[in-house]
């Protein structure tokens, strides 16, 4: 049975953002299509705006980027709490308890076929937890779906003249991600570059693309063009 991951980023969940229920009604729909087809599903939902406003508040009193990065934890599991409720409420059997590791995701996908979680430890972005979990599991690949329409060269937002890209090798994209070290916490980038690292050392593909339409989450899951990069060895 085919394994699936995607890395939800938490910058899909905002609150001000009038589409939210309709994003959310559509990936419910989504992940239960893709379930009912016999898909092992895992999400992993990132802490965006909750998860840098709080850390941003502890930040004055808190310089230990470990403290710092167990804030930010707390958050991506909120968000991932959010995303299970929903998929529960509409009748997908997913993990009663939000995973706290990758072996916990794992034994949720062997009782029930969706497992829906956050981050695990410090040090590792939800971005590394999902590519992780993707090569444990023997994925194809992973899917990171973020609030950006595909990979560029430089951040779109600060230089509206950054290059994009339709399809990198794993090993452009680590040069454009930069060296596999952990950021400060609360940091936002395309994909985690210890994430990157972690693919191109275990050849895993990555479809990084625009989350904000569910259409492209399901463009790819079923293989199929999507708006986003493709990323491949």
């Amino acid at each position: 049975m085919a394994t699936v991951v995607v890395a939800l980023g938490g910058s899909l969940l905002r609150p001000e953002n009038e589409q939210l229920n309709t994003w959310l009604e559509d990936l419910v729909g989504v992940i239960q299509e893709r379930s009912s087809a016999g898909e092992n599903i895992v999400l992993v939902v990132g802490g965006g705006a909750p998860a840098r406003d709080s850390i941003n508040l502890a930040r004055p009193v808190i310089n230990n980027v470990f403290h710092l990065d167990k804030i930010g934890i707390a958050a991506t599991r909120l968000n991932a709490t959010i995303i299970r409720e929903a998929m529960s409420d509409s009748g997908i059997l997913a993990s009663g308890e939000i995973p706290q590791s990758i072996e916990a995701a794992l034994e949720c996908l062997e009782n029930e076929g969706v497992a829906i979680m956050g981050g695990t430890v410090p040090g590792h972005t939800t971005d590394a937890v999902a590519i992780r979990l993707a090569i444990v599991a023997k994925a194809e690949k992973c899917i990171i779906a973020t609030d950006v329409d595909k990979v560029y060269s430089e951040d779109p937002r600060a230089n509206p003249d950054a290059k994009s890209f339709d399809s990198l090798s794993l090993s452009q994209l680590q040069e454009i991600v930069g060296p596999p070290e952990h950021s400060k916490a609360g940091v936002s980038q395309v994909v985690d570059p210890v994430g990157v690292d972690d693919a191109l050392r275990n050849s895993l593909p990555l479809d990084i693309l625009d989350g904000r339409n569910v259409e492209n989450i399901r463009l790819s899951l079923e293989g199929k063009t999507f708006n986003g990069t493709t990323v491949r060895v």
